[in-house]
């Protein structure tokens, strides 16, 4: 089990936001996060941002994985990361993957969204990535 130090599983949020109907990967990585031991809440698709933020915080999630391939990454991210600050929800991992340019990937990295995955990444990179920030990161 990928645990807390409060020894509870880490729970991730992994969302669609927009008009993008293609989930295969959502669930894919949604499917892996839960094989390694995570607790994982799926929106399915067609999120906005104010309802993957609304629920990330009564689920009371350790990380929020948002899968884009519509292009919209530059309007999603910075308003999912917007709506966190405005809830206070400082210590939650924004990340995230899909079709997104190395350049865009750098600029909502330096506004605060963590790494972002292009397709093709291991799924088990991903999962270190969420474990070690979550454990390093979270304050209990």
């Amino acid at each position: 089990m990928t645990s807390t130090p409060f020894n509870r599983p880490i729970r991730v949020l992994v969302a669609k936001v927009g008009l993008d109907g293609h989930d295969r990967g959502a669930r894919i990585i949604a499917t892996t996060l839960r094989d390694a031991g995570m607790e994982v809440i799926y929106t399915g698709l067609r999120q906005t941002p104010e309802m993957v933020v609304n629920t990330a915080l009564q689920e009371d999630v350790d990380a929020i994985g948002i899968s884009i391939l519509s292009g919209a990454h530059m309007t999603v991210f910075p308003k999912v990361m917007a709506l966190m600050k405005e809830k206070g929800m400082d210590d939650v991992l924004v990340t995230g993957g899909g079709i997104i340019p190395e350049q865009d990937m750098e600029t909502l990295n330096q506004s605060g969204v963590g790494k972002l995955f292009p397709p093709g990444t291991s799924t088990q990179d991903i999962v270190t990535y969420i474990t070690n920030w979550v454990k390093q990161n979270r304050n209990f």
